[in-house]
């Protein structure tokens, strides 16, 4: 089993939805605005391009506040804490999860070890890895044996170290991984695979995690629990009749033919290769505070800086070829005065914010592959046209501001997937941190139009498209779409990710040293969902 503290999620990590990953949950902020008509480009009968109305929309207060890390229910701890950078300005991945294992003989207490390092650890995105859910499909023969408690589940032949390996070094490495779901009742694997990302920490436990020369090489600390042997097969007793439905006859006859051998000549054997025992398992607090302290002191050593490296680099270069800037015509021009203007109501900068967004999605679509076709027209005669070449469109928003641009992208995409990735600044280092994400399933092969209001530095982008790719969805593929973008933006994005397509509508050429766009647009979200930004 996969288990992870990212929310949503009680302590194992909940199965997918429709092949939807849900990491983190997000606060969907109140869409005021979602009546107004997108339905034409042109002045509308009672709005036209200059001619702004009188009347204002009311303005809320954003109800943004300080809360601790986590919250705690009767059932779940939720970690609210976001995921810091683990790329470097370059993109690429600068720090890799620290990987814990924990062996053990069966029932020794292993996954209880685990559970309370995590809550000491107090650290958001954890990931719980169980060796459990890597046993080796069994043919009808092998079945029956098992039915009957003849097959050794203990042996390492009974695990896919193949899967493993791959799985746990892809964790490692930063990328989205689907983790099979064991059925120790029918001895076999369930079709929907659990879906992981994200992980800081990755917790790996099983009764032969130090069986295998590959595994061992991606462990960066070694832990044995040992625990009385009595007391293991008390537990598992307990476990497999309550748990797994076998009868107290069958579950000795196991434990005596294989349990009891396989934990003398493979798992015993392998307390030599281990950083530290821990004697008792979970009730063993000094040797728990040992390892939470080696971790954390780990991980300061990897904690890096990315936003105020950006705003260091890339200075007095000339534009990127990836970029595409819409052409300034007097409407874009003119709309752009509306928006940019301080004094322009709400219901107008809705208004003519949509306009503007409708206008950069039908240009973004222009870059599409496209192949040619003919088509009869009602006359009978061919017309050659041109028809997008087979691959799926996705929009993927990054919240809160990139989700206005959801409406323009599904007027003009019919049946288009979304996706959302909320990314926010933590106020006490200035960097960046994704606490949420929400993707369609399979989207590796898709075009992702990646939408976001505005952009100045580009740390929240660089940090979704790493989202993207660490979920293998290909770097040509990602379009970067916003109504507005900082020079110092652009070259960060296409610096790190020069396969990229960066579409706007404007550049900007300053950043002050609050990271605003000058002159700028102000807070996009707080102008358009109505809400007075918190104060620091």
């Amino acid at each position: 089993m996969a288990t992870s503290t990212s929310p949503e999620e009680d302590m194992p990590m909940i199965p997918k939805d429709e092949g939807v990953e849900e990491d983190r949950p997000a606060p969907r902020p109140d869409s005021g605005s979602s009546d107004d008509s997108m339905d034409s480009l042109p002045c509308h009968a009672q709005r036209c391009l200059l001619t702004p109305s009188l009347s204002p929309r009311k303005r809320t207060t954003s109800q943004s506040k300080t809360e601790p890390p986590l919250l705690r229910t009767s059932k779940r701890t939720i970690y609210t804490a976001g995921r810091p950078p683990w790329y470097n300005v370059a993109g690429t991945t600068f720090t890799e999860a620290f990987v814990i294992g924990l062996c053990g003989g069966s029932a020794s207490g292993k996954t209880t070890v685990a559970n309370k390092i995590i809550e000491a650890l107090d650290v958001p995105w954890v990931v719980l890895l169980s060796m459990d859910s890597f046993y080796k499909v069994l043919n009808k023969e092998e079945q029956e044996l098992a039915g009957k408690s003849e097959y050794n589940f203990d042996h390492p032949d009974a695990f896919d170290f193949e899967l493993l390996v791959t799985v746990l070094r892809k964790l490692k490495k930063g990328k989205s991984i689907k983790v099979p779901v064991y059925d120790f009742t029918s001895h076999s694997r369930r079709k929907d695979w659990k879906t992981v990302y994200g992980a800081n920490v990755v917790i790996f436990e099983g009764i032969l995690a130090f069986a295998n020369k590959e595994l061992l090489k991606l462990l960066d600390m070694k832990v044995f629990v040992d625990t009385d042997s009595d007391i293991r097969l008390v537990r598992r007793l307990k476990r497999d009749i309550t748990a797994r439905g076998r009868d107290i006859d069958g579950v000795i006859r196991q434990y005596n033919r294989f349990v009891k051998p396989a934990f003398e000549q493979y798992i015993e054997p392998t307390v030599q290769l281990a950083d530290i025992v821990v004697p008792r398992g979970g009730d063993n607090f000094v040797a728990l505070d040992l390892i939470v302290q080696h971790v954390h002191s780990q991980l300061e050593k990897r904690e890096i800086t990315v936003r105020s490296a950006l705003a260091s680099a890339h200075q007095g270069q000339p534009l990127p070829e990836t970029l595409s800037l819409m052409l300034a015509t007097p409407q874009v021009r003119g709309m752009h005065t509306i928006i940019r203007n301080k004094e322009t109501n709400r219901d107008e900068f809705i208004f003519y914010s949509k306009r503007l967004m409708r206008l950069l999605i039908e240009h973004a679509l222009s870059f599409l592959p496209l192949k040619p076709v003919f088509v009869e027209t009602p006359q009978g005669a061919l017309y050659e046209g041109k028809r997008l070449s087979g691959s799926r469109i996705t929009g993927v928003s990054i919240l809160r501001a990139g989700e206005t641009m959801e409406q323009a992208l599904t007027a003009v995409c019919k049946d288009i997937r979304l996706g959302k990735i909320l990314i926010q600044t933590n106020h006490h280092t200035g960097e960046p941190e994704l606490h949420y994400l929400r993707l369609p399933k399979e989207i590796s092969e898709d075009y992702v139009i990646l939408m976001d209001s505005t952009v100045s530095t580009g740390a929240a982008a660089l940090m979704a498209i790493r989202v993207l790719l660490d979920h293998d969805v290909q770097e040509e593929r990602i379009f970067l779409l916003s109504l507005l973008m900082a020079e110092m933006g652009v070259h960060s994005v296409a610096y790190a990710f020069p396969r990229v397509r960066i579409i706007t509508t404007a550049v900007d050429k300053e950043v002050n040293e609050q990271f605003h766009i000058i002159p700028g647009i102000g807070n996009f979200g707080d102008r358009y969902f109505g809400t007075d930004a918190p104060l620091d």
